[in-house]
């Protein structure tokens, strides 16, 4: 039987190529269930295409075009955050890829979680946000959760077959950006154009923002401890600038592995989607012969402060993350709508995580209050 994939966030840059690996294996995977938020024209054209049992359109405003165009189809159509919350729990659905943007993927994920979905994770804000909730959620109810992102991946891949032997450190790989190297005197003049124009991924702007300012790998260090039960001080975060190797574990022996491949998400999204098979494909091979040099640095995070307040904010622990998130997701929206500047980002951060009430045991509740409360203020601090 074909595995069922549910697909939140199939608009997405990491959506739509999920949707590319399924369309090249046809044999092995149908879709499900799409989501989207807004992107209508691009979620109708999915579903024509791929026939899903279930669209959900998350912005209720965009529900009569959706359910219009589809009228002629055999697709359920649903909207708002309920129905996208309910949809997870469908049974027929196999694995639960949630590549949604931001603290929005988090209940979606936890009640896939609750209803014994297996959950392929591409919405690193979710561990970030409440990881310690996701992880005892995913023990309990036997849910495996594969890691999308390529540094993720590439720790897990090299961690098959090795679950019994203790981790001594990992290395999250980092290209550095469209800014390494810069000084701090001139970020002060970089444009928004200038930090969307990232050397080696193609991603949505939210994620090619924060790939800028290093929140992306202060991100992947937090969801790297959750899933991989590490504290900080056993993650490294290593600059190289080629994208080539992905990720490194090093055992107690002090032996490494390395995952490689070329900077493309299509093959992590079809290892998560398939696993534990690895599934034949026709992707560009890499070729040492074209990159005869691998080079590595250590991240600067004096100007690019958005790490070194990731460490603080995992250090810290309880709902200290979720600040981190929370205050970041509107400056970011902020820096896009270029309402403020690149190196304001980071500062506005800071003083949030020191404004917001900190909690040392968090409840999902009080998660989901300290999400809203610190949107508020961090959109005060953009405005001042």
């Amino acid at each position: 039987m074909r595995k069922r994939i549910a697909i939140l966030g199939s608009t997405g840059s990491i959506g739509t190529q999920a949707l590319e690996v399924i369309q090249q294996n046809p044999e092995i995977f149908e879709v499900e269930v799409i989501t989207a938020n807004n992107n209508v024209d691009i979620l109708i054209a999915q579903a024509k295409k791929f026939q899903p049992n279930t669209v959900v359109i998350a912005n209720p405003d965009n529900y009569k075009t959706v359910s219009e165009a589809l009228k002629n189809e055999h697709i359920k159509v649903y909207a708002g955050t309920d129905a996208l919350n309910q949809v997870v729990q469908m049974g027929p659905i196999d694995l639960v890829l949630t590549a949604m943007v931001g603290y929005s993927g988090l209940m979606p994920t936890y009640n896939a979680i609750k209803a014994g979905k297996n959950i392929a994770l591409a919405n690193k804000e979710t561990m970030v946000v409440a990881g310690e909730i996701i992880t005892k959620a995913a023990l309990e109810n036997k849910v495996e959760i594969l890691p999308v992102d390529s540094e993720h991946s590439a720790i897990f891949q090299c961690l098959v077959g090795e679950f019994l032997n203790p981790v001594e450190k990992i290395y999250l790989t980092c290209s550095g950006g469209p800014f390494r190297g810069k000084t701090e005197k001139e970020l002060q003049y970089v444009t928004v154009e200038n930090a969307l124009a990232h050397p080696n991924w193609d991603m949505g702007a939210k994620i090619t923002i924060d790939s800028a300012t290093l929140m992306n790998k202060g991100f992947e260090m937090i969801e790297a401890c959750w899933l991989f039960g590490l504290l900080p001080a056993k993650v490294d975060v290593i600059v190289h600038p080629q994208s080539v190797i992905h990720s490194i574990v090093q055992f107690e022996d002090g032996s490494m592995k390395a995952q490689m491949g070329l900077p493309d998400m299509k093959l992590p999204i079809q290892y998560a989607l398939g696993f534990p098979s690895r599934i034949k494909n026709s992707f560009p091979r890499f070729n040492f012969l074209d990159c005869p040099t691998l080079s590595f640095e250590p991240p600067n995070t004096n100007i690019f402060r958005n790490l070194a307040l990731s460490f603080e904010a995992m250090g810290s622990g309880g709902n200290m993350p979720c600040i981190l998130n929370a205050a970041n997701e509107v400056v970011v929206e902020s820096f896009l709508n270029k309402k403020i500047s690149f190196l304001q980002m980071p500062a506005i951060i800071e003083k949030a995580m020191q404004k917001v009430e900190y909690i040392e045991k968090p409840t999902l509740d009080d998660l989901i209050q300290t999400n809203a409360e610190t949107s508020r203020i961090t959109k005060l601090l953009t405005e001042n």
